[in-house]
């Protein structure tokens, strides 16, 4: 599963980071790191962006970004 598909309210941990060159390593400066505990917070009215929480502040990314990032399992 991707980030992109986790719904409001759910959290999962980040198994790997996607993308390449300046994008990747944005991602992973962000704090965007495997084994990194997420939560969806919430959505734009049309999906995008989304507003995600981790290591104690509030993300918001672009569903293109969302869509590189992996989970581990299922959401909860």
């Amino acid at each position: 599963m991707t980030l992109d598909k986790l719904k409001i309210g759910e959290n999962s941990v980040i198994d790997t980071v996607g993308g390449q060159g300046a994008l990747r390593r944005r991602l992973l400066d962000m704090g965007l790191t495997p084994g990194t505990k997420v939560a969806m917070r919430k959505k734009a009215p049309m999906g995008d962006p989304v507003e995600i929480k981790l290591r104690g502040y509030e993300l918001t990314l672009r569903l293109e970004d969302a869509e590189k990032i992996t989970l581990r399992g299922e959401g909860k």
